[in-house]
């Protein structure tokens, strides 16, 4: 029975279909019942497009025990009543490559199953009317050229040309992709439902999953009121009832239900009449997508944060039980302003009746993202779940996740999907809040630096949080606030958005000198931080780690690296203790590595213990020329060069507070990570700042940071090198150890690719730029052609010059080599220049030594 207040609508609402809907065969309309089996390797929970996308693609990949079980039917949740829009478009990296194969994989879908899938692929172009969005799209082309996806930039009179119905007023350029589309959710899940049955998956409904054990040996019993399934995995695909199959096994899977409404009208004569399909339109400032259904047209918006609704009540009493095809209460007022807004820009709609409205739910993550992945703390369950636009995710991401599960490892990085990029600071408080800011910016500008604002911050503050957010610009990092740069007076404070240098460009350079010439110190409590002990500690990190096990006593920098060899994560390691070790990694990294960690002593029955200290934890860092003036003032140690090495960690008192310090820092100048209890970070910070009164010491942020590592030519994970990368292309070499006895993960397929040849380099690039600097992840010309993509980069304080890492082919990346980089739509003259161009402290004091002088 519908909910009272809900509209009861057996099937897919009326003038949804792109074509008349392909019959369903009777077993498909009226499954009876039955597991078939008490054995599988694979339970895919939820059979939605996503669920019955993976069933597909492991199937076909050969995987023989493949059972989906979905409670109600196929398509029940959000895939039906969804508008099925399909793009290339994304501004981000590798999520591009998903909407490709989801599209590649529609285009032949109807061919390899027999399923008529309703796809139409007419194009689609984003509108601009704003200068800012100019530039925005000039932004985003930059990212497309190294990607082999179809997309352009547009004048006026072309987008005109491909929809003539829309008033140009105000239309300045249109960002076009060709092969977008839309197609028909319920034809699309039924054709690769018939695909995974001609695989031989199975996919059992109406079957409810009502509890799942994990066995001691890492499987799971699926129970069901028709029986127990044994399973290897489980991999949970249900949608907005994703919240409830997590809590079965103690999981607070941070997801939302959003009313997303649509519209569909009546036939219009002026649609009618043309002689081809429109292109789907996004209309960016109105915040909608607009698109041809049948002779009428179909328009949803997104509205803002405040008018929004979300479904709120499911997430504190769990989804009613029996919602599945039903829609909620539609409210044109709360959609009126957009309705108006695209009635302006497309004027044939205001004489055109609106004969359906749809409302339905929409599950949200926090940052609008799915969750795709295995999850860190239980053994063999993964989550593809919180998906805003399931359509064109569902056949990229069924691939992506069948490769990783039959191959061990991600076939290319999607850490932004991780669905341990979330913990337990992610309350159902800061999960609303964020849900409803992301909806309602769905079509704000893409800024790079972006920084979004609601439900911050988090019960995951620093300790120093107090004492500096009014003295800087926070940044948000894995749900911590740290600095990314300090105010003095006569600056524009808060955050100032733009694609050219803006408001803390001054400034950061202001903290650039500070390190170089004085004293920084900057909050690094974000870190992830793990103690790691016991009887097969060296043994363990011996076979996780390409680098040799430090000495107690020392420090150095750690490669995890996948079976294919690609570079799955850079840590710190140090050993405190004979047998004892504190392995330290970025924010964004910390469950992603933890879960690795703890998968390989699974696999390996190594006798360890792993602490996750990363909350318990506060970490300082103070760098620069008098550190060492400064710290020595606060202890009784020696910290001369010759008692504390570089690259050494110790148990000191500073201050009569008790820290582990590493002569390390990032900035690559003389310097220490401290790190100490968290409730003792305001103690330590004021006897620093305090100390350092006569060297005029300072805070620095992680702009500044990010300045003097490139000039350092440090490289960064999740930009020069992660599951993309292998760490001979990315220059790790000093740091993969391929003669040591131990066999780690990765050494024999990294001495095969050594022996084969690099393809490819990281190149250390110089740019005559203007009022901007790359970011990483733009394209690089030479000889009028795309031959690769920059990592990282930014403005170089000590060249007064643009720096940036990138990726060329290796006959192109020999010093000297003159290349080009795209910024806003211009290409920019860069030479490859040999690194780093600034040394680092220690082989500045090195040479010095040697009675050579160091230069820059």
């Amino acid at each position: 029975p519908a909910r009272p207040g809900a509209e009861p609508c057996p099937g897919p609402p009326r003038g949804c279909s792109p074509r008349p809907r392909p019959r369903p065969s009777r077993a498909e309309e009226n499954p009876s019942p039955s597991l078939g089996k008490d054995r599988a390797d694979t339970v895919i929970i939820g059979g939605g497009c996503i669920g019955v996308s993976l069933a597909y693609h492991l199937s076909k990949a050969g995987m023989k025990d493949v059972v989906l079980l979905e409670k109600s039917e196929l398509t029940a949740g959000s895939t039906w009543h969804a508008a099925g829009l399909t793009t290339y478009f994304h501004p981000g990296i590798n999520l591009k490559k998903i909407h490709s194969y989801s599209i590649k994989l529609y285009e032949k879908l109807e061919e390899e199953t027999g399923q008529v899938v309703g796809f139409h692929q007419p194009g689609s172009i984003r509108i601009a009317s704003t200068p800012t969005r100019v530039d925005e799209f000039k932004y985003q082309m930059t990212r497309a050229g190294w990607h082999p996806t179809e997309q352009y930039l547009i004048t006026p009179e072309k987008v005109q040309e491909l929809f003539p119905l829309l008033n140009m007023d105000t239309v300045l350029a249109g960002l076009y992709n060709p092969g977008d589309g839309h197609i028909d959710p319920y034809s699309l899940t039924m054709a690769l439902a018939a695909g995974a049955r001609k695989y031989g998956a199975q996919l059992n409904y109406p079957v409810q999953v009502t509890n799942l054990n994990c066995r001691s040996d890492g499987t799971w019993e699926v129970e069901t009121p028709l029986g127990v399934i044994q399973a290897k995995r489980v991999v949970n695909t249900a949608g907005f009832w994703a919240r409830e199959v997590g809590k079965m096994i103690g999981l607070q899977h941070p997801l939302i239900p959003v009313h997303h409404q649509y519209i569909v009208t009546s036939s219009i004569p002026e649609v009618k009449a043309l002689k081809r399909e429109l292109p789907v339109i996004r209309d960016l400032e109105g915040s909608y997508y607009l698109r041809q259904e049948r002779d009428g047209l179909l328009f949803g918006p997104y509205e803002r944060q405040e008018k929004m609704k979300l479904q709120d009540s499911w997430v504190t009493n769990g989804v009613p039980p029996g919602f599945g095809k039903e829609l909620f209460e539609s409210d044109l007022d709360r959609i009126m302003e957009h309705i108006e807004t695209a009635m302006e820009m497309v004027p044939v709609l205001k004489q055109a009746d609106i004969i359906n409205t749809i409302a339905g739910p929409i599950t949200y993550s926090p940052d609008i993202l799915p969750m795709v992945g295995p999850h860190q703390g239980v053994r063999n369950y993964w989550v593809a779940i919180g998906f805003g636009y399931g359509i064109i995710h569902a056949g990229g991401i069924g691939k992506y996740l069948s490769d990783w599960i039959l191959e061990e490892e991600p076939p290319f990085d999607l850490i932004e999907l991780d669905p341990n990029r979330y913990g337990k600071w992610t309350t159902t408080e800061y999960t609303a809040a964020k849900a409803r800011e992301s909806y309602g910016f769905n079509n704000i500008v893409g800024y790079p630096k972006e920084e979004r604002f609601a439900g911050r911050p988090t019960e995951r503050v620093s300790e120093l949080y107090d004492l500096l957010k009014s003295k800087c610009s926070m940044g948000f990092h894995a749900g911590w606030e740290q600095p990314h740069w300090f105010y003095k007076p006569g600056d524009e404070t808060g955050y100032k958005p733009s694609f050219r240098r803006t408001n803390w460009f001054d400034p950061v350079g202001r903290e650039y000198k500070q390190v170089m010439e004085k004293v920084g110190v900057i909050d690094l409590s974000p870190f992830g931080k793990f103690k790691v002990k016991g009887t097969d500690s060296v043994k363990l990190l011996d076979h996780l780690f390409a680098n040799v096990v430090p000495k107690v006593g020392s420090t150095n920098i750690s490669h995890m690296l996948t079976p294919r060899g690609k570079v799955y994560a850079e840590l710190t390691v140090s050993q405190l203790y004979p047998g004892e070790f504190m392995l330290v990694t970025g924010s964004g990294s910390e469950l992603h590595d933890l879960r690795w960690i703890e998968e390989e002593v699974v696999r390996g029955g190594y006798k360890v213990d792993i602490e996750n200290m990363t909350d318990e934890m506060g970490v300082l860092g103070v760098a620069g020329p008098y550190a060492r003036h400064v710290l020595q003032k606060l202890t009784a140690e020696d910290l001369s060069d010759s008692s504390f090495k570089f690259l050494q960690s110790r148990h000191l008192k500073l201050s009569d507070i008790s820290v582990t310090a590493i002569r390390i820092s990032y900035t690559g100048e003389l310097g220490w990570e401290l790190y100490h209890r968290k409730e003792d970070s305001v103690a330590l910070y004021s006897a620093i700042m305090e100390a350092g009164q006569k060297e005029q010491i300072d805070n620095f942020g992680t702009y500044a940071l990010n300045a003097l590592r490139l000039e350092k030519g440090f490289r960064a994970w999740g930009a020069e090198m992660n599951c993309d990368t292998n760490p001979l292309e990315a220059g790790l070499e000093y740091f993969i150890k391929l003669n040591k006895p131990a066999d780690f993960i990765g050494k024999q397929v990294l001495k095969q690719i050594k022996e084969k040849g690099l393809k490819r380099r990281l190149a250390y690039l110089m740019l005559e730029t203007d009022n901007i600097d790359p970011e990483g992840n733009e394209s690089v010309w030479h000889n009028g052609k795309v031959i690769g993509n920059t990592t990282s980069g930014c403005f170089s304080y000590c060249a007064q010059q643009s720096l940036a890492f990138a990726y060329v082919p290796t006959e192109l990346s020999k010093v000297g080599q003159n290349l080009e980089v795209e910024l806003l739509g211009k290409n920019y003259s860069a030479t490859i220049i040999k690194e780093p161009l600034v040394l680092t402290e220690p082989t500045r004091t090195c040479l010095q030594r040697k009675g050579r002088s160091p230069k820059a």
